[in-house]
């Protein structure tokens, strides 16, 4: 009973050691905010869509990418309707990342629907 207990203390500062330094690791985040011409169709603006969250399984730097469309009901979006946010190590990453053939693939699937694009790039603080 002793081991058993001891082990789960073991177990618990190991988590806690670990979700500590995840949580205090510096993040740098790429955010990016797509607004698609009018006459985009859905199957075009789903194939960037799926071409932007394939872009992780093709370039390691990438940490972590998510996605989603506005639904804000402030109606101050300017019309743009997609928001990918995608997490770096470091600026070198993110650079290299930007001029990788993967990127550079992705950004040519998407220059056919795109009308406007903003970027914002920040250190993530907690």
């Amino acid at each position: 009973m002793k081991k058993m207990i001891a082990l789960g203390l073991l177990a618990c500062i190991f988590v806690t050691t670990v979700t500590a330094q995840k949580t205090s690791e510096k993040m740098l985040r790429h955010v990016v905010l797509f607004k698609f011409k009018d006459d985009a169709s859905a199957a075009g603006i789903k194939s960037v869509e799926d071409a932007f969250m394939a872009l992780k399984g093709k370039i390691s730097l990438i940490k972590d990418v998510e996605w989603g469309t506005n639904n804000s009901p402030e109606k101050i979006n300017e019309g743009l309707t997609h928001c990918f946010f995608v997490t770096f190590t470091n600026e070198k990453d993110r650079n290299d990342y930007l001029v990788h053939p993967a990127h550079k693939a992705f950004v040519e699937i998407l220059k056919p629907y795109l009308d406007k694009v903003v970027v914002v790039d920040y250190w993530a603080k907690k």
